[in-house]
């Protein structure tokens, strides 16, 4: 028997590398009017207002002409890049080739950045032509020392039916609709809370059973999107839930993601995995979004 055989044992390396945990598609992006094609820094969104009808009192009374008012909102692109380093001589070393696998986190990293783009023009301020719109108060909900609760959530729902905003019960009635446009964006610990509210975990009041099925998919008329890139205050103790009609927030897209894998002569001809796009979002009507404060 040989003492000295473990000097001959080798360590096998793996041949293809693991893309660790991480948001990989933008999960809000189905959630927006998409305009797509821009062309030039920026794109205009028209508006027309309500104007309503007025009494005819008398036959062959004057023609009253009403005003209907116009508006504009305005989504301006904004270029993201994504850029990595293979040097030429690492190929040789290297089992396994990791353009492949760079192409995917920069496309991962993309579609992240698109989810931001889309939170922070939910609930921030749009571009008009007479300035900046931010979100008004009437549109926030406050902590009130509580997270997710169906109080909000019902307090949600009445803001955005007071405003007339697409109400998808009354549209699918009426066959204008077969699938929900109002979405709820939430994070794991505002679900987590939200799970352990008796009225969700009652039948009688939620038909999909949100716990039996670990997951809460539509409540209230709202498709809830769990997003962890939801913002939070300065102190980390107050995190932001967001709900909006999906007619009511704009994806501006001027260039898709766009991936290429070149030669850099510039760099030992080093290969360079890189990727761009050109995007924009704005809320279109503050009527349509709502932020909620959960502590």
């Amino acid at each position: 028997m040989s003492f000295q055989i473990p000097e001959n044992m080798v360590v096998q390396y793996g041949n293809t590398f693991r893309a660790m945990y991480q948001q990989k598609v933008s999960r809000l992006r189905p959630w927006c009017q998409i305009e797509s094609g821009i062309v030039g820094a920026s794109k205009s969104v028209e508006r027309m207002g309500k104007a309503e009808a007025y009494d005819i009192t008398s036959r062959h009374a004057d023609t009253k002409f009403v005003e209907v008012p116009h508006s504009r909102r305005w989504i301006d692109l904004a270029d993201k890049g994504w850029a990595e380093l293979i040097d030429k001589l690492d190929k040789v070393r290297l089992l396994v080739d990791p353009a492949n696998g760079y192409a995917m986190m920069a496309n991962a990293a993309h579609n992240r950045a698109m989810d931001d783009v889309i939170i922070n023009a939910a609930r921030g301020s749009a571009r008009t032509n007479a300035g900046l719109s931010v979100l008004p108060s009437t549109q926030k909900i406050a902590a009130g020392g509580t997270n997710l609760t169906l109080a909000k959530l019902l307090t949600v729902k009445e803001i955005l039916d007071s405003n007339e905003v697409d109400d998808d019960a009354s549209m699918q009635a009426d066959g204008q609709r077969d699938t929900a446009s109002r979405v709820m964006v939430v994070n794991a610990k505002m679900l987590t809370n939200l799970f352990g509210t008796t009225e969700i975990k009652s039948v009688d009041y939620n038909s999909v059973k949100a716990l039996a099925e670990g997951s809460i998919d539509t409540f209230l008329g709202f498709k809830f999107i769990r997003v962890e890139r939801l913002p939070k205050d300065g102190t980390a103790t107050t995190g932001y839930a967001l709900a909006w009609s999906k007619s009511c927030v704009a994806l501006g897209i001027g260039q898709e993601i766009n991936s290429s894998v070149d030669r850099r002569p510039d760099k030992n001809n080093a290969w360079q995995v890189f990727a761009d796009m050109s995007i924009g979002a704005a809320r279109l009507e503050d009527e349509g979004v709502v932020e909620i404060a959960c502590a």
